[in-house]
């Protein structure tokens, strides 16, 4: 559907710690975030995903002094989630220069902080992300608080109601895939980008290139986003901070 493809390193932060997940319970630390930040800077990354995985569970607002420092730091696009609960949160974020505010916990619990949003910034602005997760028979459910709380609404119809609401992307995240190198739950994700009809980044289990090149090629998803396959050198998770050079971006997304 959309033919600009986008490869985007997700870090996430616990405050301004750096760590990588499995399955949204184990937890690596990785060093400072802004440290990783310029080595992607230098490595010219399309845009990156940077999101705080426990401001939402302990309740505490976003991190402004973080938040300031890592917009300073990023030479590409930034979209940033974490504990973002009103819309004045977000015109201070986007004032300090990040360009997309990825939001999740709030939106559940009120669909019309979206539309609150995107009223006010724009669509382009909002990013609605949404964490699945499996169950034993095969049924995806929606979960919010790191996968500790479940959302009784099906899915699809929340992709549609988001959508309605005024979302501009969706960032869907497979907790059973997350940080586990098992690939991109493909069949999943293609249905869920053949419903949607704004852009969709899919997230959760890439452990190399040619697992987003598979995406790409089957399904309609606008991104890939990735977590261990970008701060690690293998399954062993040794710490190696990379990203695709030019070329073998280009041939990834199909850019010609």
């Amino acid at each position: 559907m959309y033919t600009t493809k986008r490869v985007i390193p997700v870090l996430l932060v616990d405050g301004n710690r750096l760590i990588k997940t499995i399955r949204f319970d184990k937890e690596i630390y990785l060093g400072d975030p802004l440290n990783t930040i310029k080595l992607f800077n230098d490595m010219m990354v399309d845009e990156i995903i940077v999101l705080d995985i426990k401001a939402a569970v302990k309740k505490i607002p976003p991190n402004f002094t973080f938040i300031e420092r890592l917009a300073s730091e990023c030479f590409m696009p930034v979209c940033y989630g974490g504990g973002i609960t009103t819309v004045d949160e977000v015109k201070k974020i986007l004032s300090l220069g990040i360009e997309k505010i990825a939001i999740q916990s709030e939106a559940f619990k009120n669909p019309d902080f979206v539309s609150g949003i995107a009223d006010r910034y724009g669509s382009q602005s909002v990013v609605v992300s949404v964490d699945i997760k499996k169950d034993f028979w095969g049924n995806y459910f929606v979960y919010t608080h790191r996968g500790e709380k479940r959302i009784a609404e099906d899915v699809f119809e929340l992709i549609h109601l988001f959508e309605t609401k005024g979302s501009g992307e969706f960032l869907i995240n497979v907790i059973d895939r997350d940080g586990t190198f098992r690939g991109y739950d493909i069949p999943f994700i293609k249905k869920v980008a053949d419903t949607a009809h704004i852009p969709v980044v899919a997230c959760g289990g890439a452990a190399n290139l040619d697992n987003i090149r598979e995406l790409f090629e089957k399904t309609s998803v606008s991104g890939a986003a990735a977590g261990s396959v970008f701060v690690f050198s293998s399954k062993t998770r040794g710490i190696l901070v990379n990203y695709p050079d030019q070329k073998t971006l280009d041939s990834i997304c199909k850019r010609h």
